[in-house]
């Protein structure tokens, strides 16, 4: 038995597993009961707990469904940790690369469970900036074209359970499953996946797996993001190809 445990140290353990479990949860967000039932916490500690986290603004509630996200303290720490992650650093010139060649804007996302959470962003010099996923933040995978490229790597019977875990964030953007299914079959066939007015109307994006190396889990992906208008079927080809040469000059 422990019996030299510094005074706090359990409070702050559980402070820590209810971040690490709303940070997977964050799309969706859970209730009291849910963080009390999958922590193992009586319902009155995980209140405490969250009322402290919420002074300190490191969690949210929703007051319309009275669910608990990550609070914009959390999203600036996980923005200040992606910036300098080795594989930010690493992959900072060739996106940076693609960026200039396209002129578009690149973003580096890494899979979180269930969520593709987005790293690093690179703006080309096209005057449209595509904003609809900022650096920390997170979507399901299959959401967005670099989630759908690392989700492309699983078994169709894992992307089936992750869409069930995830049902309503997929019915929020009126993506199937039998959609996804699809798109991540198609992804499989040309090396890249395609999503065209799924996340913002008018606004398309290409996908592809960073390669880790034999066997390895597909992890990260890096994808590129424009005006639809500006993203036809062939220049999403040409955009696929400059991912691949690209990425092909990555050693990890």
């Amino acid at each position: 038995m422990e019996t030299n445990r510094p005074q706090g140290t359990q409070s702050l353990q559980r402070g820590l597993s209810i971040l690490s479990l709303l940070g997977t949860h964050h799309a969706e967000g859970l209730r009291l009961t849910d963080i009390s039932r999958l922590l193992g916490l009586e319902a009155s500690t995980a209140h405490r707990l969250l009322s402290c986290l919420i002074s300190e603004h490191y969690v949210e509630r929703n007051p319309n469904n009275k669910r608990f996200h990550l609070g914009i303290a959390s999203m600036q720490l996980a923005l200040g940790a992606t910036e300098r992650l080795p594989l930010t650093e690493r992959l900072r010139p060739i996106m940076q690369k693609v960026a200039r060649i396209s002129g578009d804007t690149v973003f580096l996302v890494a899979r979180q469970g269930d969520f593709a959470l987005c790293l690093h962003r690179e703006h080309g010099d096209f005057p449209v900036h595509i904003n609809t996923t900022l650096p920390g933040g997170s979507r399901p995978l299959g959401i967005g074209a670099g989630g759908t490229a690392i989700m492309s790597g699983l078994t169709n019977a894992e992307a089936c359970a992750i869409y069930e875990r995830q049902a309503p964030a997929y019915q929020a953007v009126g993506l199937t499953l039998d959609h996804l299914l699809e798109s991540l079959e198609q992804t499989r066939r040309t090396g890249f996946s395609e999503t065209v007015d799924v996340i913002t109307k008018g606004i398309s994006a290409i996908g592809m797996q960073i390669p880790l190396g034999s066997g390895s889990r597909p992890l990260a992906a890096l994808s590129v993001g424009s005006i639809s208008s500006r993203m036809g079927p062939e220049r999403r080809k040409e955009l696929g190809a400059l991912l691949s040469d690209c990425l092909a000059e990555l050693t990890l």
